[in-house]
């Protein structure tokens, strides 16, 4: 790392409804010695923006996360003010200026002067019928009538924020941007660079990368969880000193719980990503692969050596609309054979209510899923669990008409005294059925989106931002790791004890981050993880697990670590889907699982 100036950013929300600990913590740092410069925001989702759309279409004073005002501002404006600590937060959600407003009011009650500022430009669910041509990126699929829609945003860059920073703002408020964009606006202000310096925005987008989901990059969801379990009541928020060349370190306030470490911060590196070195954001395309990480001392990792190229002529937009009604209901079912009990509850609550169904010529359910949780059932064929003594049955349906939804539960329930014996039901509140929230993407060229840069009374537009079409045929692949073949005698051992894990998602689709604990067990890993391998490993929740291309591969030679990327394997992802687990969150957690075959001599070193 050079000695450059630095920055230092606070990644403080990772989701809308995150912990309030961030700020607090960030505000004693400043006093301690670790003076931050901004502190960023990331509330959004897609999902979170089509609640935020109907929230505002109820009350136009709403569709903005309220918890930025109430528990950000409201107690902590005064000691913002005072360290001078700038804000930059995705808050404005579907209504960023009244967003600002509200901003303005408890900064006027408090009696100070500061700048708010607002980026607009991403909401375009008013011209829905525009689109009524276009075709889904990923599947193919006609966009939906737009009397379904619920929201339609693009995905803003960084350049707008520091311009709003460059007129002096103290505050930043924009609607849908992508995550990384808080962190790489504040950096382009700060150093100066141009849309040309594109190295710098790969690497200030992967340190916003690494802030945007808090405690994620501290130990949260950390793969050796156990060696920070006792400490995360007051887990730390992460923090990134970011020079001017793009390179940073990561670390956290002192006296905090967690930990950053190398696996701490490649597995956040890797969650949610594709192909690594075609990450494409509105700024600049990043390369990861040749990303190396080095630990400087107690809680810090230098990161260092992102690659950018020359950003897309494009910007991602996602559409969210509703497509019917869904309801889920679990039951629990205890003693022998409880899984074929919980099987046969299932089937018999089914025909009862799909024979009312037809009665009533209302029609079949679009989708029926009916899961297990506590049998192995998320490993597939590889599941080693004896026969459980203890399940949860989840029953999930979906329908056109919320009546004939919520129709499985009162007959399932009304089962309740004619049922195989263990049944269990929690006594408490009913579920109740729930809009189906689908996500419909595309692309539209930049110069179809004004952007406007709004602060107090004065409005600017922002100008077009060019760019050009990005071709991944272009892309140089690295080699892949070899596995040498001396005749050394081999032993298999659970991929977790030779590499950290991390998974997400993406719409219906979801990576599996794999970093070596070590780059000489890559290779291995490399040779037994193959496509076929992880397809056969997840061909119970691929919608083709046959499909040649459901499962792609990549290596990124600067750490080891592998990312895979499965498709079409979520159900529908996000609330469109009836799964146990519609993010694969769990995912890495499954694979972690996989023997590898490794050197004894390599084994004995463990």
């Amino acid at each position: 790392m050079t000695a450059d100036r630095m920055i230092r950013i606070g990644g403080a929300s990772g989701f809308w409804g995150e912990s309030d600990m961030a700020v607090p913590q960030f505000l004693r740092a400043s006093e301690s010695g670790q003076k931050l410069d901004y502190i960023v925001f990331d509330y959004l989702a897609e999902i979170t923006m089509s609640i935020m759309a109907r929230a505002r279409a109820k009350n136009p004073d709403l569709g903005y996360a309220t918890d930025f005002v109430s528990a950000v501002i409201k107690p902590h404006i005064s000691a913002i003010a005072k360290q001078g600590v700038k804000l930059i937060s995705n808050a404005g959600g579907t209504n960023p200026l009244a967003c600002a407003a509200a901003v303005r009011a408890v900064i006027a009650e408090a009696g100070l002067d500061m700048k708010v500022a607002v980026v607009a430009g991403d909401d375009l669910t008013s011209r829905a019928a525009e689109f009524a041509d276009a075709h889904e990126m990923f599947s193919g699929a006609q966009f939906p009538d737009p009397e379904n829609i619920a929201s339609i945003n693009a995905y803003l860059g960084a350049f707008p924020i520091a311009a709003a920073l460059d007129q002096g703002a103290d505050i930043v408020i924009t609607g849908r941007c992508v995550d990384s964009a808080v962190t790489l606006g504040a950096c382009i202000h700060e150093f100066g660079w141009s849309r040309d310096d594109l190295d710098q925005l790969a690497g200030a987008s992967l340190a916003g990368h690494i802030l945007e989901c808090g405690p994620q990059a501290t130990g949260g969801n950390f793969t050796d969880w156990e060696s920070i379990a006792e400490s995360m009541d007051n887990a730390g928020y992460p923090i990134a000193e970011i020079a001017g060349d793009g390179s940073f370190i990561a670390t956290k306030p002192e006296d905090t719980g967690g930990i950053v470490n190398i696996g701490t911060i490649g597995e956040q590196m890797l969650y949610e990503i594709g192909d690594p070195q075609a990450y494409i954001l509105p700024d600049v395309v990043c390369d990861f692969s040749a990303v190396a990480l080095e630990q400087l001392g107690e809680n810090r990792v230098s990161v260092f050596g992102s690659i950018g190229h020359p950003a897309p002529n494009t910007y991602k937009t996602c559409a969210t609309y509703s497509d019917g009604w869904k309801m889920v209901a679990p039951f629990f079912f205890i003693g022998v054979d409880a899984k074929r009990k919980a099987e046969s509850f299932a089937d018999n609550a089914l025909k009862r209510t799909r024979a009312k169904l037809r009665a009533s010529n209302v029609g079949d359910f679009d989708d029926v899923l009916i899961e297990t949780l506590g049998d192995d059932s998320h490993f597939g064929a590889f599941g080693q669990a004896a026969e459980s003594r203890e399940v949860v049955l989840k029953i999930g349906v979906k329908h056109r008409d919320p009546k004939a939804a919520m129709l499985i539960l009162k007959e399932a329930t009304g089962m309740g005294l004619a049922t195989p014996p263990g049944l269990a039901l929690f006594a408490g509140g009913r579920p109740k059925p729930t809009p189906v929230v689908r996500l419909f993407s595309l692309l539209l060229p930049k110069s179809e989106i004004s952007i406007s840069v709004k602060i107090e009374d004065d409005s600017q537009e922002f100008g077009d931002a060019g760019g050009t079409a990005f071709d991944p045929a272009t892309i140089q692949r690295p080699p892949h790791p070899a596995l040498a073949d001396n005749g050394a005698p081999m032993i298999e051992v659970p991929l977790i004890d030779l590499a950290w894990g991390r998974s997400g998602d993406k719409g219906d689709k979801s990576n599996i981050g794999i970093m070596p604990r070590n780059k000489s067990y890559a290779p291995y890993i490399w040779a037994t993880l193959s496509e076929d391998r992880v397809r056969e490993r997840f061909a119970h929740f691929l919608t083709e697990p046959e499909a040649p291309d459901s499962v792609e591969r990549f290596y990124m030679p600067g750490t080891g670590a592998i990312n895979f990327l499965l498709h079409d394997i979520l159900g529908g992802g996000g609330v469109a889907s009836m799964r146990n687990d519609p993010q694969g969150k769990s995912y890495a957690q499954i694979l972690l699982a996989t023997p590898i075959s490794i050197p004894q001599s390599l084994a004995e070193a463990l």
